[in-house]
């Protein structure tokens, strides 16, 4: 892609120009989806567009965002971390939202979303277990009820988050088909959706899937870098130097990276999970290691083999254990207004330990992998402000870490 071809896009995205009719962000994104499911699809967006530009629903939602999630979340500066890396820290802290991550944002506003378009029922999945037990919390609060689909893999190892969706209400069904991961979940519960397209509501928990969705979790989740934007600037009197973010299927990122992509000034960084290798199997890296093709109703970038067949994928953080990603993170990477670079099992582990030791604060290991890139980064740009985003909090990864720390077993792993 040349750099006006580039230049063009940005600015058409900073424009709000993208995703276009189509559902297109440039080369990327679009709705791959079965004929059954094009109608619903089609109402739900017809009806985001309606509801996110409603001034009754924003006041509803932003009123559910302060009392009941907490927003806005703090901006902590960290400063033993910023001194043992030579740069100034500050941590978004999505781990002090209501049910423990950013998930939440995007459950409640679809859950609402939901009610207005007169769902019987809500549909999620879940890998890491933090969308479900959002997704839980928030049908709890606008009173639908929720069937959770989560691999079966991913039920044994964040076993307290499955307890937690149990005693929200929720039904979690374990998919025993496929990876038993966070790409079986997301099959089975598209499955469930072409069943009941017209009943039920399919709250997609990251920025990925067919048009609409890569486009309403964004809005949803944009509230974390307007937030974070705009106490930067009240605590130091301007913007970091570098943001950090985690990128799994990339709703975080996304989320912390929008209202920073027209600052040029703002190097933009999403860290991926290298794994514990570099070959096909061994890590999530999609956007660093990735090929073009269709996953989950989107055109983007996942990992595949040279026949095109998707492939297991592995990360000791659930959350990040997926083959795929967002289209808006491909588009921004083709256009290099956002730079992805991977961090393996072990350097999140060593980070997480570190900001554990350093700051008090037990981050997921999902966040974790955001601390990894942005300590590499620090210590080669010494002196720089650097904000991180943090998007979930560690205590649902206990088991997983108790295990790795005992020597008991391998970082988690299911190949």
């Amino acid at each position: 892609m040349s750099k006006e071809e580039s230049a063009g896009l940005l600015a058409r995205l900073l424009r709000g120009e993208l995703p276009d009719a189509h559902g297109r962000f440039g080369p990327f994104g679009g709705r791959y989806a079965p004929e059954t499911l094009v109608p619903a699809l089609e109402r739900l967006g017809v009806g985001a567009h309606r509801f996110l530009r409603d001034a009754q629903f924003a006041a509803d939602l932003g009123r559910e965002l302060r009392d009941w999630v907490g927003r806005p979340t703090p901006l902590t500066p960290a400063p033993r971390l910023g001194r043992s890396w030579g740069a100034e820290v500050y941590l978004k802290r999505e781990d002090l939202a209501h049910t423990g991550a950013h998930k939440i944002n995007n459950a409640l506003g679809q859950a609402l979303l939901a009610r207005r378009l007169g769902a019987r029922r809500v549909i999620a999945e879940t890998g890491a277990g933090q969308h479900g037990v959002a997704t839980a919390a928030a049908c709890a609060r606008v009173g639908i009820p929720c069937v959770v689909y989560m691999g079966a893999v991913d039920v044994r190892r964040q076993a307290p988050n499955v307890d937690r969706m149990h005693q929200l209400g929720a039904k979690v069904v374990a998919v025993e088909s496929g990876d038993q991961t966070l790409r079986a979940a997301i099959d089975e519960a598209f499955r469930d959706w072409v069943s009941d397209p017209e009943g039920s509501y399919y709250l997609l928990g990251s920025a990925v899937g067919p048009h609409p969705y890569p486009w309403l979790v964004r809005e949803l989740q944009s509230v974390i870098g307007r937030e974070a934007r705009e106490q930067f600037l009240q605590m130091t009197g301007g913007l970091p130097d570098a943001a950090f973010a985690c990128v799994g299927g990339g709703s975080n990122s996304i989320g912390l990276f929008h209202p920073f992509l027209g600052d040029a000034t703002v190097a933009l960084i999403g860290v991926e999970a290298g794994g514990r290798g570099s070959g096909l199997g061994e890590h999530s890296a999609t956007l660093g290691r990735g090929t073009p093709g269709v996953l989950h109703g989107s055109f983007s970038l996942l990992l595949q083999d040279a026949e095109g067949q998707v492939q297991e994928t592995h990360s000791i953080s659930a959350g990040l254990d997926y083959p795929g990603v967002g289209p808006e993170h491909s588009l921004l990477q083709a256009i290099g207004r956002v730079r992805y670079v991977p961090a393996t099992d072990d350097e999140a582990l060593e980070a997480l330990h570190e900001c554990c030791a350093a700051e008090g604060i037990l981050p997921a290991l999902e966040s974790a992998h955001a601390f990894a890139g942005a300590r590499r980064w620090a210590r080669e740009n010494p002196g720089k402000r650097i904000l991180i985003g943090l998007s979930g909090r560690g205590d649902k990864d206990m088991p997983t870490l108790s295990r790795v720390f005992s020597g008991d077993s391998a970082p988690a792993s299911h190949h």
